[in-house]
């Protein structure tokens, strides 16, 4: 188990980490789509055709921040809407095939971007850093998903 000191200093790298990723690779995307829309779209990708309550569970929002995000995606015909035949009242969403497009665009120029600030890394670091990167995330998931019972 790490020291105080030792999980202080991670928290903080792993905070810069963050504002460099979002500085250096997503806040670029913008001419593309805004960051926020960018991030829905991929969640969706990943999670499939979901209902957007499941959707906003997933990503530690508000329905109603989330509901907003939706529509302008299905307004630029990203996101498609259909009923819920489980329950009329409701609907699911999925990501269309343009929104599908632009997230490969998205992670193409993203994986470029990356790519290049890399070059002087060996593909032992690389895998490194991938495998670190994997284990964080599975250590910090249960905060995630305590987070998300909290909020829901």
């Amino acid at each position: 188990m790490p020291e105080r000191a030792q999980a202080h200093e991670l928290a903080d790298a792993i905070f810069m980490f963050g504002r460099t990723l979002r500085g250096a690779l997503v806040h670029h995307d913008t001419d593309v789509l805004p960051s926020a829309l960018v991030a829905v779209l991929f969640v969706l990708a990943r999670m499939g055709e979901c209902r957007p309550s499941e959707l906003a569970v997933e990503m530690c929002v508000s329905q109603s921040s989330l509901s907003r995000q939706i529509a302008e995606l299905v307004e630029r015909g990203l996101v498609d809407r259909h009923p819920d035949p489980d329950d009329r009242r409701a609907h699911r969403v999925s990501c269309s095939v343009a929104g599908i497009e632009i997230l490969d665009i998205v992670k193409k120029r993203r994986t470029e971007r990356l790519s290049a600030e890399l070059s002087d890394w060996h593909e032992d670091e690389i895998a490194g850093a991938i495998t670190t990167l994997e284990r964080l995330t599975s250590s910090l998931a249960p905060l995630v998903i305590d987070t998300r019972r909290t909020n829901s």
